[in-house]
C-alpha cells in the first residue's frame, strides 16, 4: 500500500513541476513576443527635439471642463485650438481671410498645443501606444471644400512625431463659427499603456 501511495505522490509531484515547466516557457514566449513588439526605434521625444519642437505649459480650460480625461487605457483629449508661443491665437475663417497653408499652420501649431496636454497627462509622450482618432473642425465659409487639407497639418505631425503609432482614423468638417474666430479647433483620442 506505501508503494502505491509513493507513486501517487511521485507522479504528483511530477505533473506540477511539468505543469511549472510549461507555465515558464509559456511565459517566456510572451515576454519574447512583446520584445519583439516593441520598436527600439520609438521614442516620440526624440522625434520632437529633431524637429525643434519644444512642447509648454498647457493653458487652463476657460470653462467648466479639464484639457483631458483618462478611461481605462483611452486619454480623451478637449478641443484645443492654434494657440501661437507668444499666447496669440491665429484667427479667421478659411475661404475668406486664410489660405490652405495657413489653414496648415494653424493646425499643425494646434496639434503642438494637444502634445503639450498629453505630455502633462502621461509626463512622456513615450506612453502613447495609439493616436486613435482626430476631429478637426474647421472654420471656414460655406463654400470652402478643403478642410482635409488644412486638418493635414495636424495629421502629418502626428505621424512625424509618433510613426505609424501615430496614423488615426479622423474627421475634418468645416463650421460657420469657432470660439473667438479660432482658425480650427482639435480633439483627439489617444491610447496609452503604463
Amino acid at each position: 500500500m506505501k508503494n502505491i501511495y509513493l507513486c501517487i505522490a511521485l507522479s504528483l509531484a511530477f505533473s506540477c513541476n511539468q505543469a511549472k515547466e510549461v507555465k515558464e516557457v509559456k511565459a517566456e514566449t510572451e515576454t519574447e513576443k512583446i520584445q519583439e513588439a516593441i520598436d527600439p526605434n520609438y521614442n516620440p521625444e526624440a522625434n520632437l527635439k529633431k524637429m525643434g519642437i519644444e512642447l509648454s505649459t498647457p493653458s487652463a480650460p476657460v470653462a467648466n471642463y479639464v484639457n483631458a480625461v483618462r478611461t481605462g487605457n483611452l486619454i480623451f483629449l478637449a478641443g484645443k485650438g492654434p494657440r501661437k508661443a507668444d499666447g496669440e491665437n491665429i484667427t479667421g475663417k478659411l475661404g475668406a481671410d486664410l489660405s490652405i497653408e495657413q489653414g496648415y499652420e494653424a493646425a499643425r501649431i494646434t496639434g503642438i498645443n494637444q502634445l503639450s496636454v498629453l505630455k502633462a497627462e502621461l509626463g512622456n509622450l513615450n506612453k502613447v501606444k495609439r493616436i486613435v482618432k482626430v476631429k478637426g473642425m474647421v472654420n471656414c465659409t460655406p463654400d470652402f471644400k478643403d478642410q482635409p487639407k488644412v486638418v493635414n497639418g495636424y495629421s502629418d505631425l502626428m505621424v512625424a512625431v509618433f510613426g505609424d503609432k501615430g496614423k488615426h482614423a479622423r474627421a475634418a468638417v468645416g463650421m460657420g463659427s469657432l470660439p473667438s474666430n479660432i482658425a480650427i479647433e482639435v480633439e483627439m483620442i489617444v491610447e496609452v499603456q503604463d
